[in-house]
């Protein structure tokens, strides 16, 4: 039996291996990958005879084994390849996805797509010229997307006589390159893909070399590892309701594990429920159940409650969420021919999610040749920088090389809908002083616990979070609610943002950091008073998602109690306590919120307070009524 035949025969359990490959022109990546097909058994007969028969008519003695991968006629006569190629093949070990992608300049988009998603990629390199500025590029974007493992071909070694000297010269130049790459692992092979040696076949012109074939090191590599089974991620792709027995949010796991009967949050609502049942993409109807999902597994969750849940939601776990972000810090492989243009408003896709984006800063480029940064222009084509983006509705991020199905987004043009922009979230990066204080700082426990605690008090203290537009009534509700609540016996304090301004954030301004700085300073005080045994009352604007949930990381979800008191801007123009929307339409106060600077209300608060036609005594005793209720032990 066949190669190809044996390992039809074994069946889907075999592990996949995702590679890709990348080199520059006429490094002989078709060549290899047509000897890696061939010499494998995965080339059907009939193919093999019209190359023949091609090869005959010719007059040629030999193969063409490039021609195994240029797919289109026109691309052939023109001697270049300039799509991304998705070859499946397979062996008896294992079963194989190639993303073959071209060697030239003006296509490190196509390289960048083609290594997005897989576990290792092969990086080809003529013997005879060695390291040049297209294998710098390529293995730089590997380690950019977050590749873990780099396989570094020396091809056409029977041009340099399989010379071992030759060989170490190569690898010693791309070992000292490769050391600001951060790869975890990088294999050295000497091959001549041409002849067949070291590909599939161990070479016995070059007996200095005693490692793996390119296919041995395929079938073996190691890859169990790399799937991220810790952050469950689950973009919801779109809603099923087939039939009134049957309402379910389908998707594929992006990362991850989720199993039968565990507790979920929907982002961004922040409404929980558990999972009611697991069934595999397309069975839903058939009542096929699994007890779990993990990474990479399309499958359709039902949840025990009917929540209000649309394409672009996402569920994770109460304890491990990503970051709700309207702004972050990003590598972008910019692949538009014309330059990114901070004034245009991009479309933004990130997993099953879409918004606007704009390009709000230009940290720097990177110098393909030594790896460090030069000006911070627009980027052109090609190009690689670090730039900050900001977007008109959130996003459920996570640091790219921890998570890079939630890191990864694209950039499209708004006009003409190509894609311009291939970008990883990385974390805003701390200065080299807070990272030496860092390792010397440490926590101590105190010897009272916050249960005994709430068991002198009767109750667990929580913060209530009213967040609105300035002149909703938030400072009035929350001085009613601390009044009553100390009258309860109720430890309690009232938090007010214009307070803190003057003392312990004395400096912050009202810019979009200063702002967000502002609040965590007040989530961290009132989750110490929250320790303390003491209920917080805080009222503050806090126009963004992501710091209201930073908030809530911070004090606890089961501390946090988050009210909106909400009322139409236009009434709240009309109170106008302090005169602040009339110095903000005149422009004397600039970001001001709800003229000059977005408001993002909660979808899913604790409570919601309509203050335009709710008197305060009653919204007093809501809030009232629900801290009683939330801070019973």
């Amino acid at each position: 039996m066949s190669p190809k035949k044996q390992a039809e025969a074994a069946g889907s359990h075999l592990s996949i291996l995702r590679f890709s490959t990348a080199g520059s022109v006429d490094d002989g990546k078709s060549t290899l990958i047509g000897r890696l097909l061939h010499d494998s058994g995965n080339v059907y007969e009939d193919h093999l005879a019209a190359l023949e028969a091609s090869a005959k008519k010719s007059g040629s003695e030999r193969v063409s084994l490039a021609l195994l991968t240029d797919g289109l006629k026109a691309e052939r006569e023109q001697g270049i390849t300039i799509d991304v190629a998705y070859r499946y093949f397979s062996t008896p070990r294992r079963r194989f996805i190639l993303a073959d992608s071209p060697g030239h300049v003006q296509y490190t988009r196509n390289m960048a797509t083609g290594a997005s998603t897989v576990d290792l990629t092969i990086v080809l390199v003529d013997a005879r010229s060695g390291i040049i500025e297209q294998t710098k590029r390529h293995a730089f974007i590997a380690a950019l997307l977050g590749v873990p493992r780099l396989v570094l071909a020396v091809n056409k070694m029977d041009l340099v006589g399989y010379a071992e000297e030759r060989f170490q010269d190569i690898v010693a130049d791309f070992t000292e390159f490769s050391a600001k790459l951060g790869v975890r692992e990088i294999t050295f092979i000497p091959v001549s893909a041409l002849e067949g040696d070291n590909v599939v076949e161990r070479s016995g012109k070059m007996p200095w070399y005693s490692g793996q074939t390119v296919l041995e090191h395929l079938e073996s590599v190691y890859i169990a590892g790399d799937q991220n089974l810790v952050d469950f991620r689950f973009p919801v792709q779109y809603v099923l309701n087939p039939s009134q027995n049957f309402r379910g949010y389908a998707g594929t796991v992006s990362s991850g594990v989720i199993r039968v009967g565990e507790e979920v949050v929907v982002l961004p609502s922040l409404r929980r429920s558990k999972v009611k049942a697991i069934v595999s993409a397309g069975d839903q109807m058939c009542g096929l159940q699994k007890s779990e999902a993990s990474s990479r597994d399309a499958v359709v969750l039902q949840l025990e409650h009917q929540l209000d849940i649309s394409r672009g939601d996402m569920l994770v776990r109460p304890k491990n969420m990503p970051r709700v972000a309207t702004n972050f810090d990003a590598m972008v492989v910019w692949l538009g021919d014309a330059p990114m243009d901070p004034s245009v408003r991009y479309i933004i896709r990130h997993s099953t999610r879409e918004s606007k984006a704009l390009v709000t800063g230009i940290d720097y480029r990177i110098d393909i040749h030594t790896l460090g940064r030069s000006d911070p222009l627009p980027l052109q084509g090609n190009e690689i920088g670090r730039v900050s983006v900001a977007t008109t509705t959130p996003l459920f991020v996570d640091p790219y090389q921890k998570n890079r199905s939630t890191g990864n987004f694209i950039l499209v043009d708004p006009v003409t809908f190509l894609t311009v922009g291939a970008g990883m979230v990385i974390d805003r990066a701390r200065s080299e002083d807070d990272a030496d204080i860092g390792g010397n700082l440490h926590q101590e426990a105190a010897l009272v616990t916050d249960r005994e605690r709430e068991a002198r008090s009767g109750r667990k203290a929580v913060t209530v979070w009213m967040t609105g537009l300035s002149g909703s009534g938030k400072s009035t509700i929350a001085k009613g609610v601390e009044r009553a609540l100390f009258d309860d016996q109720v430890p309690v304090f009232y938090l007010d943002g214009d307070n803190l301004r003057h003392g312990l954030n004395k400096g912050l301004g009202f810019s979009r950091e200063d702002r967000s700085e502002n609040l965590r300073r007040a989530a961290e005080v009132a989750a110490l008073m929250n320790r303390a045994g003491v209920s917080v009352i805080c009222a503050f604007i806090s126009p963004y998602a992501e710091d209201r949930v930073r908030a809530r990381e911070i004090i606890g979800h089961e501390r946090f109690l988050e009210v909106h008191v909400d009322a139409p801007l236009s009434i709240c123009e009309a109170r106008d306590p302090h005169g602040l929307y009339g110095k903000a339409r005149s422009g004397e106060i600039k970001n001001f919120t709800g003229v000059s600077d977005p408001y993002e209300a909660p979808e899913a608060p604790s409570l919601r307070i309509r203050t335009a036609s709710q008197p305060v005594d009653q919204s007093v005793a809501e809030i009232v009524s629900l801290v009683l209720r939330s801070s019973t032990v």
